[in-house]
């Protein structure tokens, strides 16, 4: 649920679980384009039931070639994707039944859990080079190992781009996090958001993830 409040770019988590969909990929990739489409195809469930982003995996990171002069900063989860592309993670663990009933059955039933988590997003300012925002989260219950993760995303046809996550980010209710996120390289503010989630470190479970468009 997104709303302006007083002129301002904000959106809170609802009462159910939305479910955040990772799709790596990387270049001269034969069988990622399939992926990317069927990613594309989630546009057609519900606003906020399900969140699709892609990340982009450069190989040349770990292979011993010549780097280029900007360098990306890889989470484990991007260096996990380095096995293989495309990959997908579905609540931040590997979901190779994508594209098949299964994954829509798996996403039903996170939809219909309630959140065990509620997220604020805020949109501070667009600048040239990223995002400035700022974003909490509350808890339902006690999980220990609680952690938020936050990302620009720019969205290109129909997928939205992230460049890598940030966090993880303690929070709290008197505890916002502010950062300024980053634009993948060669891309512009234009139909920019951002996107973050919750998860627990020690189950890798992605308890709500939330995503807000630019205003």
């Amino acid at each position: 649920m997104t709303s302006a409040q007083a002129g301002r770019c904000v959106a809170e988590s609802g009462a159910h679980t939305a479910a955040l969909v990772e799709l790596y990929t990387s270049k001269n990739c034969g069988s990622c384009r399939p992926a990317e489409q069927w990613l594309s195809s989630l546009r057609a469930h519900a606003p906020g039931t399900v969140l699709p982003v892609v990340l982009h995996v450069d190989a040349r990171d770990y292979s011993g070639e010549p780097r280029p002069t900007r360098q990306r900063k890889l989470t484990p989860l991007q260096r996990m994707a380095l096995t293989y592309t495309p990959q997908v993670l579905l609540q931040g663990r590997e979901f190779r039944g994508w594209g098949t009933p299964a994954f829509d059955a798996a996403l039903a039933q996170i939809n219909r859990s309630s959140a065990r988590v509620r997220i604020r997003l805020e949109i501070v300012s667009l600048r040239a080079d990223g995002i400035e925002a700022e974003a909490n989260a509350l808890l339902s219950g006690r999980i220990e190992a609680a952690a938020l993760y936050l990302a620009a995303y720019v969205k290109q046809s129909e997928s939205h781009l992230v460049l890598e996550w940030q966090g993880p980010f303690a929070f709290g209710p008197e505890a916002p996090v502010r950062r300024v996120l980053p634009f993948p390289p060669g891309t512009a503010p234009a139909n920019s958001g951002v996107v973050g989630f919750v998860q627990d470190r020690q189950t890798a479970e992605v308890l709500q993830a939330l995503r807000l468009p630019a205003c």
